[in-house]
């Protein structure tokens, strides 16, 4: 089977996945006791409003709520089909308007997050797995382990308190109070790249110091195997031999991530975005889960899952290219 016949097989199969996906989000989104109804009404009546059940239906019928579940999912489908996402129950606009407002700064953070993961761990590790039990090898151990055992809102909190105690300066959100109102301009971009790198390191810290210890492995198990020792033997040089041989292989693993790390740093980052207040699509899927506003909640999974299988079907094709050993032939 050629490549673009197994891109097209695993594009139809994206879609029945992304299908799947849609109805079992919509109804772990239903599970929970009541909806974005009971609590406005709670809420009406906690501020002592008369609530009867006149007002109730006419609520029902503004939120789309007076139609049975399976309608609600098939009018929903429908309208993403349509490049529509519904009404945000909560803030009375177009979801895909809400999603796009804060989609450019989660791109922009979750991207330069997931280029300083590789960037940084694919050298460390092919560095602490050259230099087996060597200082810098163990100081990329306890690196790994530190990064993968510190939560990523507590690294922020204790950077902010850091940077607050030692310079008085607030690393918090990614504009300075000034700019936070103004549009775009080169002032407002430089502001902007002055306040990202500290949400890219508390962001990537996590899958840096995983990816390490892949990598470190990868390449431990390779250089171990004999095509190296009878490459030495011949008398290939060093560099050319690493780069061309084990850490091409070694490189499998890590290339196999980008199907779970694209969505996990845009999901993982939501109680980091909360604690830095950033604005990201995270604090605004955070908020629509505990309203339970459906529309909203359910067109942000909706895009993480489009990124787990995207991350996935580009996980095999560069899979396929790297290694000529894996083949396409479906079994």
């Amino acid at each position: 089977m050629v490549l673009w016949q197994y891109i097209l097989r695993r594009l139809i199969l994206a879609v029945g996945t992304l299908l799947v996906i849609s109805l079992m989000a919509f109804i772990i989104i239903q599970l929970p006791p009541g909806d974005f109804l009971s609590t406005q009404i709670t809420t009406l009546r906690m501020r002592g409003a008369q609530v009867d059940q006149d007002m109730i239906k006419a609520l029902e019928k503004e939120y789309g709520l007076d139609k049975p579940l399976p309608m609600q999912y098939l009018w929903w489908m429908w309208q993403m089909m349509h490049g529509k996402f519904g009404v945000s129950l909560e803030w009375k606009r177009p979801v895909l308007d809400l999603i796009m407002e804060r989609l450019p700064l989660t791109i922009l953070v979750s991207g330069a997050s997931l280029l300083f993961v590789y960037l940084l761990a694919i050298p460390i590790g092919v560095y602490s797995a050259v230099k087996q039990y060597s200082v810098g090898d163990y100081m990329a151990t306890v690196f790994g382990f530190i990064g993968m055992a510190t939560p990523n809102f507590l690294l922020a909190l204790i950077l902010m308190w850091f940077m607050f105690s030692t310079f008085g300066v607030s690393v918090g959100g990614l504009f300075s109070q000034e700019y936070l109102t103004q549009p775009m301009s080169w002032g407002k971009f430089v502001d902007l790249l002055k306040h990202l790198p500290v949400p890219i390191i508390v962001v990537g810290m996590a899958g840096t110091a995983g990816l390490i210890r892949v990598m470190r492995g990868g390449m431990l198990d390779e250089l171990r195997r004999q095509y190296v020792t009878t490459a030495r033997a011949k008398g290939v040089a060093e560099k050319k031999l690493l780069t061309k041989y084990p850490m091409r292989v070694a490189l499998n693993p890590i290339v196999s991530t980008v199907g779970w790390q694209l969505p996990a740093i845009v999901s993982g980052e939501t109680i980091t975005s909360i604690v830095l207040g950033l604005p990201t699509t995270g604090p605004l899927l955070y908020r629509s889960l505990q309203s339970q506003d459906m529309y909203m909640a359910g067109s942000i999974i909706m895009f993480l899952s489009a990124l787990t299988v995207i991350g996935t079907l580009l996980s095999d094709i560069l899979l396929a290219v790297l290694d000529p050993r894996i083949r396409f032939e479906g079994k």
